[in-house]
């Protein structure tokens, strides 16, 4: 490819496709699904690189936020049976577990900016267990944020209980909820929803229950899990059904694209490359110009990769984290947690600045 040099920032592009959309990323003009693609097949690493941090830049600056959480999984058993996922049982297996009330009040620092509850869709507990919870939490740690339950999980209630998710989202908004995360979501395609996970939430679904809870107040992540059988297309059409969301709703708190873990299921033979993680950071920044926060998840990505990534665009790396049991299951490479103080060194080792956070966004700590 014939070298292109750019006065703007000094970038110069090895491929010239992505020249015309620099220039609209610089103008402020909204990327278009063909011009997604375009990046996400393109191997000019450190242009999009450029690019994604640039825009980045114009968000939250040297800025790079963290959180101190909890992960809590409450159960691994789950009715459904997702290509996808080692990390779900069936009763009686004998990694089966349920972790009781005290035991996941005990796993909870009352200094956590957020405590984050994802879980299988067990065939007999009952949403008012699910409600208890929270408030259990919520009274023993008033002053900790609680993020909880997929649009799959209200989904479930919906269909196990037959409680509507306006009702289940207003009761465990009274019982402490905060925000939810953005799981579940895998990727908007039909074709990928029939092959991976035909008894789970669709598309739709889980934009239906994602826009009543923002017309709520409860604020909510997104995600994709990219990395199997996906293609490039999916991928950015994805990202633009998010872009119409938050549109609408300005609910969206961050966007984490998720690396699908090989593990066991073994839907490719091998984890997707860290180029290809960079360079997804890079597009969804590119492409979400509405969603404030990219996330580069160490959990999945590994420390190196997702330090990486807060060139790319990310300026957030999620969490301390504590226990996580779900990406842990298939096989994550990453440690079971960061401490505070090791999370903010690794940010700063990027020549970031690193920014405690809760679960809102609300800014803790700078770390100068």
């Amino acid at each position: 490819m014939t070298l292109q040099t750019l006065e703007a920032n000094g970038i110069q592009f090895i491929d010239p496709a992505l020249a015309p959309i620099w220039e609209k990323v610089e103008a402020g003009e909204r990327l278009s699904f063909d011009e997604g693609v375009i990046m996400l097949q393109s191997t000019d690493f450190p242009a999009l690189g450029k690019m994604g941090d640039y825009k980045k830049r114009l968000v939250s600056g040297d800025k790079v936020y963290f959180v101190l959480n909890r992960h809590i999984n409450p159960t691994n058993i789950c009715v459904l049976s997702c290509s996808f996922c080692d990390f779900a049982k069936k009763p009686g297996d004998p990694d089966a577990y349920e972790l009781g009330t005290q035991e996941i009040l005990d796993s909870i620092d009352p200094e956590m900016g957020e405590v984050h509850i994802v879980g299988g869709h067990h065939p007999d507990w009952t949403f008012e267990h699910y409600e208890e919870l929270v408030k259990d939490i919520h009274a023993a740690y008033p002053n900790v944020n609680i993020k909880g339950f997929t649009a799959s999980e209200i989904d479930y209630f919906h269909r196990r209980w037959k409680i509507e998710p306006e009702e289940s989202l207003a009761r465990l908004k009274e019982a402490g909820l905060r925000s939810m995360p953005g799981g579940g979501a895998e990727v908007f395609s039909e074709r990928i929803h029939r092959e991976l996970l035909p008894g789970k939430a669709n598309a739709d679904r889980w934009a239906q229950i994602h826009r009543t809870a923002h017309a709520m107040g409860i604020k909510s992540n997104a995600t994709i899990l990219y990395g199997h059988i996906e293609t490039m297309e999916e991928r950015i059409d994805h990202l633009v059904r998010l872009r119409e969301i938050q549109d609408d709703t300005n609910g969206f708190l961050a966007f984490i694209p998720l690396e699908y873990q090989v593990g066991s299921t073994l839907l490719v033979p091998r984890h997707a490359p860290p180029m290809d993680d960079l360079k997804m950071i890079a597009v969804a920044r590119l492409m979400l110009d509405n969603v404030a926060h990219i996330k580069s998840y160490w959990v999945m990505l590994g420390e190196a990769t997702a330090a990486l990534g807060l060139h790319f665009g990310a300026d957030d790396m999620d969490g301390t984290i504590g226990k996580e049991r779900i990406a842990h299951a298939a096989q994550a490479a990453s440690p079971a947690g960061l401490a505070r103080g090791r999370m903010a060194r690794l940010i700063k080792t990027t020549g970031r600045v690193p920014v405690e956070r809760d679960a809102l966004y609300n800014e803790l700590k700078v770390y100068s």
